[in-house]
């Protein structure tokens, strides 16, 4: 009877469980994750912020006994290392477990950065149900917040901030919001959206230094606020956050969403190869036998760009997690491709990202900016290649679809950089006979 492990209790690892059971009704499963809580969506914590759902709906699967029915046996613990010859985990409690095949899919955490007063007790990351807690008691209506990062994860929970009714004040240390997701024009256009909606945003700016304005020590408080130029430091906020341009911010709750990278780190002295992420082939296996992986700690090979790529959304998980499963119990499943999609709502403005959105070496380019919207479109020769657009939500589906079909566009590439707005007929006129990604010929408004 083969021992399934899968460490990792997030969507990858609750997929891969599933799956696995349907096909392989004997075999053992052991699912690890190092939280109390049951499996759940970090991604439902905003819509939890903002009081849509309570924290039962962030879990993954509602009923209470859903992982016993299935024969899974859970495990609260974290993996410490894993010998790879041996077949052997050594858990955070003192455990060790065997396995016949591993899933890795611990997923991602937080990257903390190296700034005095990150250890107070009002800064936060926003990435588990602990966080969410800790914020909500904070985020009061006229609560003083600084949020550090206004990348994707940060626009999303700046979203659920301002639901909140807070005084919100955003640090990004790039020249414009979403760097990583949108260009000048772009992310200059979310920043002056977001400036209309009341929230105060820094870019090409950093903190510097997070000092509270109450201290057990006042001789030490003053020491560390004259170290950082903050003697006039205002005494009515529990802190007070200095920026690298000098300006000096209150604030009653200050938030840490400055990125996020793999947890891999109990596998460096492993032998499994890790990039970004754990690497993997299209199978979702590693270079050690009966080792695979999937979800944000995975590295998967993209066929828009040519690379291996870590992709931190949860659709590319769940995929992920289903070809991993599928081969773990013998059958053949390849992965496709890994699907760069960004589709972000920033205080009620959409904004998306597909594929290669800056463009390609010697490739070209067409766009449109006009009426508060922006789009852009690249090609390499006649192939759609990347797009993204700003308050443009016709034919996002048209969009993405294009981008993963890799669609030959022929003439269609001409008519395009005249006039980048017939996606749709392109995409009629070109897709569907050459058998790609069809699920967008419908999607007029997505």
């Amino acid at each position: 009877m083969t021992h399934h492990v899968i460490l990792g209790a997030g969507p990858a690892g609750v997929i891969a469980a599933e799956t696995i059971r349907k096909h392989a009704p004997n075999d053992r499963i052991t699912l690890v994750g190092d939280e109390v809580e049951p499996p759940y969506s970090r991604m439902a914590i905003p819509y939890l912020l903002i009081g849509n759902i309570d924290e039962r709906g962030t879990y993954l699967r509602k009923s209470a006994d859903h992982y016993a029915r299935l024969g899974v046996t859970q495990v609260q613990a974290r993996a410490v290392s894993v010998d790879v010859k041996a077949k052997t985990i050594q858990l955070s409690n003192d455990q060790v477990l065997s396995y016949d095949k591993l899933l890795v899919a611990t997923g991602s955490r937080p990257v903390r950065p190296p700034i005095p007063g990150m250890d107070s007790p009002q800064v936060h990351p926003c990435w588990t149900l602990d966080d969410a807690r800790a914020i909500m008691a904070l985020a009061k209506p006229g609560a003083r917040v600084v949020q550090m990062g206004a990348g994707f994860i940060g626009c999303i929970i700046m979203e659920a901030l301002a639901s909140r009714g807070v005084t919100l004040t955003v640090v990004e240390m790039g020249d414009r919001m979403v760097p990583r997701m949108m260009g000048p024009v772009a992310g200059g256009m979310i920043r002056a959206w977001c400036e209309t909606k009341g929230v105060r945003v820094f870019t090409g700016a950093k903190v510097e230094a997070i000092v509270p304005n109450g201290s057990e020590n006042p001789g030490l408080l003053s020491k560390l606020a004259q170290a950082v130029g903050l003697n006039d430091a205002p005494t009515d906020a529990a802190l007070t956050v200095r920026l690298s341009t000098g300006e000096k911010i209150p604030a009653d709750l200050v938030i840490s969403a400055t990125g996020v990278k793999p947890c891999i780190d109990f596998l460096k002295s492993s032998g499994i190869t890790c990039l970004q992420g754990v690497l993997t082939d299209e199978h979702m296996q590693t270079n050690a036998d009966g080792v695979y992986a999937a979800g944000d700690c995975a590295e998967a090979f993209d066929k828009v760009s040519g690379t291996t790529i870590v992709s931190a959304i949860q659709p590319n998980a769940a995929e992920q997690a289903r070809v991993a499963a599928l081969n773990m119990v013998g059958q053949q499943a390849s992965l496709k491709g890994v699907t760069q999609i960004n589709v972000l709502d920033t205080l009620g403005l959409i904004s998306t990202s597909f594929g290669n959105w800056q463009g390609v070496s010697g490739g070209e380019q067409a766009s449109l900016t006009a009426d508060g919207r922006h789009l852009s479109l690249q090609f390499n020769g006649d192939v759609m290649v990347g797009c993204n657009s700003v308050g443009w939500t016709d034919h996002v589906g048209v969009m993405r679809g294009l981008v993963e079909g890799q669609v030959h566009l022929g003439e269609w590439k001409d008519k395009l950089m005249q006039d980048p707005t017939q996606l749709m007929a392109a995409y009629l006129a070109c897709a569907q006979g050459q058998g790609a990604w069809t699920g967008a010929a419908d999607t007029r408004r997505r």
